[in-house]
């Protein structure tokens, strides 16, 4: 049997209380968290994320890696970054048992379809969104395999909860076993098999070498940490049209698109600002863009219809948005 699971388009703002934490290995920690009043949380599928509003004013994006089944729980598990710029390690430090946080979502941006088998490929903390995945498919009855990979065996998390799943599961800590072998592992495209692949950039960059030329198109699905940001030191200036009210605005090389908007009082939605959570998603009337997001896929992105305005720019001179 195959499945199908769509996105949440339905994210809300929530009270959320950190009901439980624990460390699954020593720089990454499972919060588990509720809602202030004991109410049932939102629906979502495997591939969701939801948006942390941390007290130290940032906000932070986190695959939900529960049971989506669990309406009273939303689980995430964030790892300590030796470079963090302040979220993951206020969450690491700060948010102990009981702290209340507002946070926004669900928002699905990583949704799983339907396959006649998967190929799961996790690096590092880029396991969490695989685990519902792979409940789904394992429900379903689809065949399914995970290759993950990590530094080393005592910094990949959920290997207890992985264990169950026998050989269908193949662990590589880098120390001991090397790179990811892609090139076996993916060697036999099979009809209808999809690849779903999270983890560091090294990792994503080497899976869509290898799927280019052994895979059919759109059968790899990748999800992004980071957005590939621009370098404004050969950045031109774009004339950008807002469609509703027909206001004109010149965005130097040196800022975004969103940021002379604000500047400008035009009221838009935006939250990472790194092009990690698609809220500032703005539709393209007129002109090329060019983007820097790690939210559309390249259908969209080739269409042209759509742009993220937090860091996404334009290949033409001229921008016309619905605004």
């Amino acid at each position: 049997m195959n499945l199908l699971l769509t996105a949440n388009d339905d994210e809300v703002d929530l009270d959320l209380v950190v009901h439980n934490r624990r460390m699954l290995t020593p720089d990454i920690v499972a919060l588990e968290l509720r809602a202030n009043d004991g109410a049932l949380l939102p629906s979502w599928a495997p591939g969701a994320h939801v948006e942390m509003n941390l007290d130290n004013g940032l906000s932070r994006q986190y695959s939900l890696c529960g049971d989506p089944a669990d309406r009273q729980t939303w689980t995430v598990a964030v790892l300590r970054e030796p470079n963090s710029r302040g979220g993951s390690s206020y969450i690491h430090e700060e948010l102990s048992t009981g702290a209340k946080m507002q946070c926004r979502g669900p928002r699905n941006n990583f949704p799983i379809e339907a396959a006649t088998e998967y190929k799961f490929v996790a690096g590092g903390i880029g396991i969490t969104p695989m685990l519902p995945m792979i409940g789904a498919a394992e429900a379903s009855g689809t065949p399914w395999t995970l290759l993950y990979g990590g530094r080393s065996l005592e910094s990949m998390a959920f290997q207890n909860e992985l264990a169950r799943f026998g050989d269908k599961v193949r662990l590589h800590p880098q120390d001991t076993h090397g790179l990811l072998d892609l090139a076996t592992e993916l060697a036999d495209p099979g009809p209808g098999a999809a690849v779903y692949c999270c983890g560091p950039e090294p990792l994503l960059a080497a899976i869509e070498n290898h799927c280019e030329s052994t895979w059919p198109v759109d059968a790899l699905h990748v999800e992004r940490f980071r957005a590939d940001l621009p370098d404004l030191a050969d950045a031109s200036p774009i004339e950008v049209e807002l469609a509703q009210s027909g206001m004109t605005l010149t965005v130097p090389s040196d800022k975004s698109i969103l940021e002379v908007l604000t500047e400008a009082g035009v009221e838009v939605d935006a939250s990472c600002e790194e092009g990690t959570c698609g809220t500032c998603e703005v539709m393209v009337l007129e002109g090329t863009p060019e983007h820097h997001d790690v939210v559309l896929t390249e259908s969209e992105r080739e269409s042209g219809e759509c742009m993220m305005i937090c860091v996404s720019r334009a290949k033409s001179k001229f921008l016309k948005l619905d605004l």
